[in-house]
């Protein structure tokens, strides 16, 4: 890179959240900005009908990370976006669901910011928004749950998780693992250890808001050896909560039932 004390910036860099992948779901700013993009640096779970709003004359790169395979490390994305902004006016930099939840929208703003480079933000709907949506579950109910946490469930360089397990293990809390097919068990685990139930339900949802979206139900106990058996492909969100008692599919019915009130508050929040 050229350094930043001669760096001419031309262009700026927009973040927009894609969403969890319908693209109706988008929103208009974000279909705006996006149809002006000179360049697109995306990622790989934003689908093919969002990129194809793109203008046909927009220079794509895909800079997409799988489990255990980052062929563009994060350095190498920062590196990109900067050396756009040199000789390109609306660079778009495009992430599944919000950039600023899990989505590491905050470390490229870092980067950009301290070149220079104009940086906005468009907010996406985040996965567990858009798993809510299509399954019919809240986030929160009265009587039921009375907050959300988010949760990711795999940390930088594979680091073991080091969560706040008995404050999770809050049957008034709805909990929302992204990123977390290959520590579920180790999830479930730790929060029956900490004295959640195993028969606490839990439903898991592969490529939510798209026509491949699956879904599986299950409960604590068993979520380790169903999940295993279901064989799902990511992007796999899991909700853990009362709530899901709250769901109805032709593929399950769920008795609606209002728990008895808890002298634990659930708190809001999104852990890392």
């Amino acid at each position: 890179l050229i350094g930043k004390e001669i760096m001419k910036n031309i262009g700026s860099v927009t973040l927009i959240g894609a969403g969890p992948g319908d693209p109706e779901l988008l929103t208009l700013k974000a279909i705006r900005i996006l149809k002006k993009a000179d360049v697109i640096v995306y990622d790989r779970l934003v689908s093919a009908e969002i990129l194809a709003l793109a203008p046909q004359t927009a220079k794509m790169i895909p800079v997409g990370k799988a489990p255990k395979n980052h062929p563009v490390p994060q350095e190498k994305i920062n590196q990109i976006l900067i050396e756009a902004a040199q000789t390109t006016n609306n660079i778009v930099r495009l992430k599944g669901g919000d950039p600023f939840l899990f989505g590491r929208g905050s470390e490229e703003s870092i980067a950009l910011s301290e070149y220079g480079i104009k940086v906005d933000i468009v907010p996406g709907i985040t996965a567990a928004q858009g798993v809510a949506a299509s399954t019919g579950i809240p986030l929160t109910h009265r009587g039921i749950a009375s907050g959300v946490c988010y949760i990711t469930g795999h940390l930088e360089k594979d680091r073991p998780l080091q969560l706040d397990w008995p404050a999770l293990a809050n049957d008034k809390t709805t909990l929302v693992i992204y990123m977390g097919s290959a520590s579920i068990t180790e999830i479930a685990g730790q929060l029956i250890a900490h004295g959640m139930a195993t028969n606490m339900p839990v439903l898991a949802v592969s490529k939510a808001t798209t026509v491949s979206e699956q879904r599986l139900l299950s409960d604590l106990g068993n979520i380790d050896a169903d999940f295993k058996n279901a064989a799902f492909k990511t992007p796999v969100l899991f909700i853990i909560g009362n709530v899901v008692s709250l769901y109805e599919n032709n593929n399950a019915v769920l008795k609606k039932v209002i728990f008895p009130a808890s002298n634990l508050e659930g708190t809001p929040c999104a852990v890392s």
